[in-house]
């Protein structure tokens, strides 16, 4: 008794469909969803491109020599002579 409409139900409620909202209404509609389809596929195809890994990760950035560390000047050639001295 209650399911899934067949053919001429289709028919039908395509009728009813054009007669409440006109067929111009209708086209609009329909052109609206393949567009917004479209998109939704062009971004999950992109974000699948996106979500591979990376190739290699970034190597760590080494501190150029002389640079201020933690409010102190770091100089290598300052601490190398207080080591030969002491």
């Amino acid at each position: 008794m209650f399911g899934l409409p067949g053919g001429m139900e289709w028919v039908i409620l395509a009728i009813i469909a054009l007669l409440v909202f006109g067929g111009s209404r209708l086209a609009n509609a329909g052109k609206n969803a393949g567009k917004a389809i479209r998109e939704f596929k062009e971004e999950t195809s992109t974000l699948k491109k996106s979500d591979a890994p990376p190739a290699m990760p970034p190597a760590p950035r080494a501190e150029p020599e002389g640079i201020v560390h933690e409010g102190e000047i770091v100089d290598p050639e300052g601490d190398e002579k207080k080591r030969q001295q002491g």
